[in-house]
C-alpha cells in the first residue's frame, strides 16, 4: 500500500507540502503545525493563544487519518521565545491537557530565532501510530 497524505476536509490544500503522510505501516507524520485556523488566519498573537491552536491543528490531523490524540508518539516544539514558554507553563499545561488530554508523548523543544510565517511564535510537528 503507498503512502497516503492526509488532509482534513475543510482545510485549504496546502502548496508544496502535506499536513500529514500516512506510510502503510501506519505510522503518521504530521509536518509542523502553526497557530492559524483553517482559513490560515492565526488565531492569536500570544504564545499561549497559537500554542493550544497548534495543538488543534494536529489532533485535526491525526483524526482525519483514523486516530485519536493518544495515538501521537511524539511531538517537537519550535518556539522563538524560551522565557514566554518558562514563564506561562502552568497555563501551557491546562491548554495541552484541554486539547490532548493526559497523554504526554515522548516531547523535545527547540528554541529558534524565527519561523516561516512572521507572525508565528510557536510550529510543532508530531508522529502518531494509528491502528
Amino acid at each position: 500500500m503507498p503512502h497516503k497524505t492526509i488532509h482534513p476536509e475543510n482545510w485549504p490544500t496546502p502548496k508544496g507540502y502535506a499536513n500529514g503522510i500516512l506510510a502503510s505501516n501506519g505510522t503518521l507524520f504530521i509536518g509542523g503545525q502553526i497557530g492559524w485556523d483553517a482559513e490560515q488566519n492565526f488565531v492569536s498573537d500570544t504564545f499561549l493563544g497559537q500554542m493550544e491552536q497548534a495543538l488543534k491543528n494536529i489532533r485535526e490531523v491525526v483524526e482525519a487519518a483514523g486516530g485519536t490524540p493518544e495515538d501521537i508518539v511524539r511531538l517537537t516544539w519550535y518556539v522563538t521565545d524560551k522565557k514566554d514558554y518558562l514563564d506561562h507553563q502552568t497555563e501551557v499545561g491546562a491548554a495541552y491537557r484541554r486539547v490532548l488530554g493526559r497523554h504526554f508523548p515522548a516531547m523535545a523543544m527547540v528554541v529558534v530565532s524565527g519561523l516561516v510565517e512572521n507572525e508565528a511564535l510557536v510550529e510543532i510537528e508530531a508522529t502518531a501510530v494509528i491502528g
